[in-house]
Formats: C-alpha cells, structure tokens, sequence
C-alpha cells in the first residue's frame, strides 16, 4: 500500500493537467509502484498467498492499461514505458 506523500509525488511526475489523478498514465505509474512493493514483500514473505494473487490481479489490470494506451496513443505509450522502466 502507497504512502499518501508517495503518492502524491507519483501523481505530480505523471500527471498530463493540474487536476489529472485518473489518466491511464497515472494509473499505470501508481500500480506500477505497488507492484514494486508487492514483490519486495512477497520475496520477505513466499508463502501468502493471498498477496500473490492480488499482485496477479494488478499486473493484469497494469497489462490492460498498457494495452489501451498503445492503441490509443502510440506516443503516450513509448513515453510512459521509459519514464516507469518497464521493458516491451
């Protein structure tokens, strides 16, 4: 789970306007960063279970995003790939 402030600051990098909190870019940047924090804790933590499959399901909802993005902006979408490190 996001710290607000961490939050915020992910928001603010990503963001295409002053009231942006929902574009697919902020929202593929967020669940990137959980995704990260997930993996930290589940290789403290190997056998929870109930983690793992929450973090299949943001890595789904994360490909979804990706996706979408692609076919509608090709530009927006090579952007936020180098900008979040993600490898495609």
């Amino acid at each position: 789970m996001l710290i607000p402030k961490k939050k915020e600051k992910i928001i603010k990098e990503h963001k295409k306007h002053g009231q942006d909190t929902g574009s697919s870019e902020v929202q593929i940047a967020l669940l990137s960063e959980q995704i990260k924090e997930l993996l930290a804790h589940l290789k403290k933590h190997p056998k929870d279970l109930h983690s793992k499959k929450g973090l299949l399901k943001m890595v789904s909802k994360r490909r979804k995003l990706l996706k979408f993005l692609k076919n509608e902006s090709t530009r927006r979408y090579n952007a936020i790939i180098k900008k979040v490190g993600l490898k495609k």
